[in-house]
């Protein structure tokens, strides 16, 4: 049987722009995933890796205007934000650069002997060495931050872990421009092009993940297609990490002193947030819970003009449309779910976007209701009318965990007067990172940020923006009473390499 052809799409007609490869067999799958591991003593230098990544960078930006162009071909996120999306990932490879350059990440510690302590403490000297060879899973809605150059790749490259990519099937003509690019990169520091893989088609998505030499998993998609690879993954001989993020609902508590301080605000800004990029951002905000009467009645006003001068957009692709019309018909069909401004069809090809309200009683208890608390792809939210804080806090307690959760106060509860800690503590649970007036889109590329939360979230605590991403694909070892000859130059005493630890209690940088 013939490999499948893998075709480029136009996502603003729905037709075929070229065809960019085949789908990759089992034996290709194979073949790409042990040159990846052959690949994988060319990582060893810090400074090799750090050089890799900055020049990666380098080539991206060099390429830009090409990859700009088929990314938004491919795509229909515009130039705009595709260019703004291709600075945030070259900032990102500069910023794992510079942290393997510092080399706090190896999380060195020292102990020398200590007869007196109990019981008594042996030389021990322990640090952190690459898992191997990850496997990444790009993202439909991210073709640079969240796909084969994006963070999972950076991270893991970072940690000297070469990467095999499973390229999405919404921009494969970039992703195998972007490959290229990294390649050259990589042969810039003498690194074997096999340091980054590439395979196209679900059934090498499978394959990948089975692979033996694969030691780790990073994957961002849909929930149904995240857990049927995690279980994959924690089934094999030997389980592996599998750091998925698959779905969020990000929910949003605006208090009525809050809706009755700055309405409009709140409502534009709500707006905005939920509509930003067509409504396919991961942390766009799913259900927001906003009092009943007057102060919720005008914050939903504003919501409704906001939206409705709100232009129709393109989806990543028709399957992704499909999917959205049919789920806010599904939505809409319930009882008592109103829809002030009507999400649905813009054209044959675009979805204009709308929201939902319902009585927050209806989600307060197990039902069919629960289609609400489920995410829904695109630019929609829901709206729930809360008569008192009791029954707010009912439906915070029946939803899953989330990338983000948020709450709008006023100026006066802020500074600590009313609920705001009360209302703090409930959402916490909920999500791993947590945001005080403000809207959680927009992800920022930090040492303390934190993208991740719990299941269905992510299927690990684990972070996949920020600096502490490198964690996941490192572990540690120990090494006791090993002559100083035979030790690691980044546990012996005189500290060659200049890295930041703790020796013997003390941290030293």
């Amino acid at each position: 049987m013939a490999a499948a052809p893998v075709w480029s799409v136009d996502p603003r007609t729905g037709k075929q722009r070229e065809q960019v490869a085949v789908e990759a067999t089992a034996q290709e799958v194979d073949a790409a995933v042990r040159a990846a591991y052959a690949a994988r003593d060319s990582l060893a230098d810090r400074t090799v890796r750090a050089a890799f990544l900055r020049g990666a960078a380098d080539q991206l930006e060099a390429a830009k205007n090409q990859l700009v162009e088929v990314a938004d071909a491919e795509t229909a996120l515009g130039p705009v934000r595709l260019n703004g999306e291709l600075a945030r990932t070259c900032y990102q490879l500069r910023a794992f650069a510079d942290i393997v350059d510092e080399g706090a990440f190896l999380d060195v510690v020292i102990n020398h002997p200590d007869d007196t302590a109990t019981p008594p403490i042996p030389d021990l000297r322990r640090y952190k060495v690459p898992l191997g060879v990850v496997a990444v899973y790009s993202a439909s809605n991210f073709p640079f931050a969240f796909s084969v150059p994006g963070g999972d790749t950076a991270s893991a490259l970072a940690a000297g872990c070469p990467v095999v990519v499973k390229a999405h099937p919404d921009h494969p003509g970039l992703s195998e421009l972007v490959a290229k690019v990294l390649r050259r990169a990589a042969a810039e520091q003498g690194i074997p092009d096999g340091v980054l893989g590439l395979v196209h088609g679900f059934e090498a998505g499978v394959e990948l993940v089975k692979h033996p030499l694969v030691s780790a998993a990073g994957f961002t998609g849909s929930v149904r297609g995240g857990r049927a690879l995690f279980d994959a993954a924690a089934s094999r001989p030997v389980p592996i990490p599998f750091h998925g993020e698959l779905g969020s609902l990000n929910p949003v508590v605006i208090t009525e002193a809050a809706a009755a301080e700055r309405a409009e605000a709140i409502g534009t800004g709500l707006a905005g947030s939920m509509t930003l990029g067509v409504g396919q951002f991961c942390v766009k905000p799913g259900l927001v819970l906003v009092p009943a009467g007057s102060a919720g009645d005008g914050l939903v006003k504003s919501l409704t003009d906001a939206v409705s001068d709100t232009d129709s957009g393109v989806l990543l692709d028709h399957r992704m449309r499909d999917n959205f019309l049919a789920g806010v018909i599904e939505r809409t069909q319930l009882p008592d779910v109103d829809s002030p401004v009507t999400p649905g069809a813009g054209s044959e090809h675009t979805v204009s976007p709308g929201f939902l309200t319902v009585p927050a009683e209806k989600l307060a208890s197990e039902g069919a209701y629960d289609l609400l608390l489920e995410e829904c792809f695109g630019p929609v939210t829901v709206v729930a009318r809360y008569d008192d804080d009791a029954q707010a806090n009912a439906v915070l307690s029946r939803l899953p965990g989330n990338l983000t959760a948020t709450v709008h106060l006023s100026a006066e509860e802020a500074a600590g007067e009313g609920r705001g800690a009360e209302i703090l503590a409930e959402l916490t649970p909920l999500a791993g990172r947590v945001l005080v007036n403000a809207w959680p889109t927009g992800v920022a590329v930090a040492a303390a940020q934190h993208h991740g939360g719990p299941y269905p979230a992510t299927t690990s605590t684990s972070t996949s923006v920020g600096g502490t991403a490198i964690e996941r694909w490192l572990r540690p070892v120990a090494y006791q009473n090993t002559p100083e000859a035979l030790l690691p130059l980044e546990l012996r005493d005189d500290n060659p390499l200049g890295l930041p630890r703790r020796y013997d209690g003390h941290l030293e940088r």
